[in-house]
Parts: structure tokens; C-alpha cells; sequence
């Protein structure tokens, strides 16, 4: 089966949004808060994207259960890295977000290495994890980009990534525990 630009387009969504990441890293540390902010909408704006292809148009495929996520994990935790890096963010949330991602690809890789693979599937707490983790980058760029002031609503958006981060977490962890027969 050869290469087609149409089955292959939600794929190389998901990799110009990999491509994406280190421009809005650059831009973020360059304190070029207006282009750091269009570039990450653009590079949301295409998670939504290539999902709703593959969905319509049935272009799912295997390696895109993989890309679209990595894509998306990429760019999350560059983004609350590199903005609790440079002070934007607390450095706490960035340790959540850091830490739910790398214990959930923890608990697949041991699941592979044990020949007990895990279905990569989202749960929608993760998809709603995920939305609300856009949304607070989204919303944090943009107020530098804008010079707005974060005040009250920054607080409880970081306690509400932090919460969802750890609900995702657990969910996950629940249902791998249950396919491992722990």
C-alpha cells in the first residue's frame, strides 16, 4: 500500500504539530508572547483538526492512535515546562502535568515489555484533561501576549488542570491495573 496524501492527512497534521513545538518553545523563551500565542492556537486548532478527519472521513490508522497523542503530549508538556521555566506558571503544575504523562507511557511500556499490551484509547477524563490543559496554555499566552492581567481566574484554572491531571491519571492507572491482574 502506497503513500496517499489523503489517507495520509490527519497523520501529517499530527506531525506539523510535532514540527510546531520547538517554534513555540523558541518563541515562549524569546518572550515573543504574540507569536508564541498564534502558533499554539494554530497547533490546537489542528489536534481538533485531524481528529475530526480521521473520524468523518474514516482515515484512522494505526500509527495515527500513536502520533495524534504524542503530538498532543509534546506540545502540552513543552508548553507548561517551558512556561513554569520562565516563571509564567508554577513550577508544580508543570511537575503534574510532567508526571501523569510519563507515568501513563511508564505503564503502557511495562504492559509492551510483559507482552500484555494496553489498547491505546483515550478516556474522555483524558480528553477533557487534555482540553482544559490547552485551554490554561491558551489563555496564560494569551494574556502575556496581551498584557492582561491574570489575576483571580489563573489560580483555580491551575488547581482545575491539577485536579483533571490526577483524576486522568487515576483512571488510567485503575484500568491498568485491572488489565495487568494486579
Amino acid at each position: 500500500m502506497g503513500f496517499s496524501l489523503t489517507r495520509s492527512l490527519p497523520n501529517l497534521i499530527s506531525l506539523a504539530r510535532l514540527v510546531l513545538v520547538p517554534a513555540i518553545i523558541s518563541m515562549i523563551s524569546a518572550q515573543r508572547w504574540k507569536e508564541a500565542s498564534v502558533v499554539f492556537v494554530v497547533a490546537g486548532v489542528s489536534d481538533a483538526l485531524d481528529g475530526w478527519i480521521a473520524r468523518s472521513f474514516n482515515l484512522r490508522s494505526e500509527l495515527g492512535a500513536y502520533l495524534d497523542p504524542l503530538a498532543d503530549k509534546a506540545l502540552i508538556v513543552s508548553i507548561y515546562v517551558t512556561l513554569a521555566i520562565v516563571g509564567v506558571l508554577p513550577a508544580t503544575i508543570a511537575i503534574i502535568v510532567v508526571a501523569r504523562d510519563a507515568m501513563i507511557v511508564g505503564a503502557f511500556m511495562i504492559s509492551w515489555f510483559l507482552d500484555k499490551p494496553v489498547e491505546v484509547r483515550p478516556l474522555l477524563i483524558s480528553k477533557l484533561n487534555t482540553l482544559v490543559q490547552l485551554t490554561c496554555a491558551a489563555l496564560v499566552l494569551g494574556a502575556k501576549a496581551f498584557d492582561v492581567a491574570t489575576g483571580a481566574w489563573l489560580g483555580p484554572l491551575i488547581y482545575l488542570v491539577a485536579a483533571l491531571s490526577l483524576a486522568s491519571l487515576g483512571a488510567y492507572f485503575n484500568g491498568w491495573i485491572r488489565h495487568m491482574s494486579v
